[in-house]
């Protein structure tokens, strides 16, 4: 019996996720309904002649027929805008079975598989599905089923993983096949309109909207086998167990995120669901194609996780904003570049750096050996400093 339609309490939940302010489809429909004049003849409709025990007039139903056909215009607008947008993503969403059972699982007659979704993406000649790391974990190449849009079915010609951002790539030949549009998710916004497309319970091709509920999501703790890397596009659009690996997809048809997990007590979709900025994984993914491999970034300090107002309030900062450093390794590229214990990271490359973990997030996305300028803040004031930063495992 397999349990494909079952994720593992990682893929499934965020086991302790924090209390989140959203906003969904049904605030959407309130406020369209705000926008619908709602004509002065029929201003006493709701009154007596409207209750359920009197019948309405024939002419006065026709009337307001008309009156919703005329008033339900703004939501037809959006509903062909959405049309439009799942027909040109369904055919580059791919549906992932995956055995993953061990040789002890399976001398048992136990067999366990997990499923998830993935998109197909082009990268120069060759055609690749992008997809979680997760979702393939454990699996041998030919225990991969990967069936397409159209219901045809592929076999991975090579499979390169990155588990610290839970990015995979899968790479793929057949004739006909359709990439999705790559967007950026460096300007996404809250608020922004989001469609999900995945096979939630192995329901493939199913789409849910919804709308960007936060940015910026960090220090999430993913079951056993926590994320280094994480700075998730949150969102109100259903994402169930199947969903993993499966796009986030824009108002104009173009892949944002990968959706990852969601925040459940139930193991079902409660509205807050998780992706991987397109951007991070387009980094992460190209680097993997082109060398089969991720190579990182480092700074060579220690920050503090517990960066409070208390401690902010000491250094002179009205908020706790930046990365607290609280050591910093001999001859790292931070001690080179006069990097102190006691600085605080407010920017980095051009970006304001929020936290600790947006730092090492940040830092890991830059090439190796690029001198990097950074604002840091000492003895009250800020100043500047230039980084060139290191390669993490080779230093």
């Amino acid at each position: 019996m397999t349990s494909h339609l079952t994720l593992s309490s990682y893929r499934k939940m965020i086991t302790q996720p924090k209390k989140l302010r959203t906003f969904g489809f049904g605030a959407l429909i309130a406020i369209l309904m705000t926008m619908i004049v709602v004509p002065a003849t029929y201003a006493q409709a709701s009154g007596p002649a409207l209750l359920p025990d009197l019948p309405i007039a024939k002419t006065e139903r026709d009337a307001l027929y008309a009156q919703l056909t005329s008033q339900s215009q703004a939501l037809r607008s959006i509903s062909e805008l959405l049309k439009t947008a799942a027909k040109l993503t369904r055919p580059t969403v791919v549906h992932i079975e995956a055995d993953v059972t061990s040789s002890a699982q399976r001398s048992r007659g136990r067999i366990v598989e997990e499923a998830g979704s993935g998109v197909i993406l082009k990268f120069g000649n060759d055609y690749y599905i992008m997809t979680n790391s997760h979702v393939i974990h454990g699996a041998k190449p030919e225990r991969i089923k990967l069936t397409l849009g159209d219901g045809r079915q592929v076999s991975p010609q090579k499979i390169l993983t990155d588990p610290p951002s839970d990015v995979a790539v899968i790479k793929i030949e057949a004739p006909r096949l359709v990439a999705a549009k790559i967007g950026s998710s460096e300007n996404i916004q809250i608020g922004d309109f989001v469609l999900a497309v995945g096979s939630p319970f192995g329901l493939s091709q199913s789409v849910t909207f919804g709308i960007v509920s936060a940015t910026g999501r960090r220090d999430l703790e993913l079951g056993q086998d926590a994320l280094r890397f994480q700075d998730f596009i949150q969102t109100d659009a259903a994402i169930n167990p199947g969903n993993s690996g499966g796009p986030l997809i824009n108002l104009e048809g173009e892949v944002v995120g990968i959706n990852t997990a969601i925040a459940s007590s139930s193991g079902g979709s409660e509205g807050i669901g998780f992706a991987i900025p397109i951007d991070m994984a387009m980094n992460i993914a190209n680097q993997l194609v082109q060398t089969g491999k991720v190579t990182r970034a480092f700074l060579g300090v220690t920050l503090d996780a517990q960066f409070t107002p208390t401690v902010a309030s000491r250094f002179g900062l009205p908020c706790p904003v930046g990365a607290h450093i609280t050591s910093v390794r001999p001859s790292s590229p931070a001690a080179r570049s006069g990097i102190k214990v006691g600085d605080v990271i407010l920017e980095f490359d051009g970006e304001r750096i929020q936290d600790d973990s947006h730092l090492i997030n940040q830092v890991a996305l830059v090439p190796v050996g690029k001198r990097v300028r950074a604002i840091i803040w000492r003895d009250q004031k800020p100043q500047s400093v230039i980084i060139a930063v290191g390669n993490r495992d080779g230093r």
